[in-house]
């Protein structure tokens, strides 16, 4: 196998979550060998918006928080966030996540099929 480099900086932003804010997809379905990897990718939500509530279908997903304070909610409550924390989603789990300040946050999403 040879290794393969992207540059991240050159990878595209793109709409996300209908407009709450935007994404760069790093990895998606078929570029690694193991294909229970749904996708990767880096998260932007702007000040004041909100990833609404969502689920992934059959997909775990996991989320690092690089930038910001915030909070995390799903069924069974509100969980804050701050730069450094990771997160795991269940599969099919509702959840949501809201910027209350007056900065851009980001985090990275890792997902994997189950």
């Amino acid at each position: 196998m040879k290794v393969s480099k992207k540059s991240l900086s050159e990878v595209p932003k793109e709409e996300a979550h209908a407009g709450s804010g935007a994404r760069r997809l790093y990895l998606k379905r078929g570029q690694l060998k193991n294909l229970s990897v749904e996708a990767m990718t880096h998260g932007y939500l702007p000040a004041g918006k909100t990833f609404d509530w969502h689920q992934h279908e059959n997909i775990e997903e996991v989320m690092l928080v690089l930038k910001g304070d915030g909070v995390v909610s799903d069924k069974e409550g509100d969980y804050t966030y701050s730069a450094g924390d990771l997160f795991i989603f269940p599969p099919n789990t509702d959840h949501k996540i809201h910027n209350p300040t007056k900065t851009e946050h980001e985090m990275i999403f890792f997902r994997i099929e189950v």
